[in-house]
């Protein structure tokens, strides 16, 4: 994806999550060039805090909607295509500080497959994404659980 990335996602991301209501399938979007995180992948040798760990982020935090709203543009979504996942707040520590991970969920009945691939993305399964760096891989771990359980 060549967009122009809006300032503040120089330190959150989203992931881009679908679940079935009947199924329970669960999926995330991951870029072509392989991250899971949107607009733009981690920095290298990004690390996930501990689930417990509470971090001072030291600034104004940006609420989950506005980013949702930012990525829906970005992205060429309709406004009402993904929302907020409650409850879901991760931090990563990056050499370029810390990042704030929030999921955002498709309001589809079934994955977007199409769409994603219009995007040159895909949508994949939690074992399809095995391989994927570490911070992102507990990101997606963590995602799942929360998911599972709520």
């Amino acid at each position: 994806m060549n967009i122009a990335v809006p300032e503040v996602f120089a330190s959150h991301r989203l992931l881009l999550m679908y679940k079935g209501d009947i199924s329970a399938l669960t999926m995330f979007a991951q870029q072509a060039a392989g991250s899971v995180c949107f607009p733009q992948s981690l920095p290298p040798l990004s690390v996930a805090f501990d689930e417990d760990a509470t971090v001072n982020e030291g600034k104004i935090t940006v609420h989950p909607a506005t980013l949702v709203s930012a990525i829906n543009q970005i992205m060429g979504f309709d406004n009402d295509l993904l929302y907020a996942e409650a409850g879901y707040k991760e931090y990563v520590d990056t050499p370029k500080g810390i990042v704030t991970v929030y999921m955002a969920r498709f309001k589809l009945l079934d994955p977007p497959h199409r769409l994603m691939q219009t995007l040159g993305c895909q949508m994949r399964t939690l074992p399809e994404l095995r391989g994927r760096p570490p911070a992102e891989m507990e990101l997606l771990r963590r995602a799942y659980t929360k998911m599972m359980e709520g």
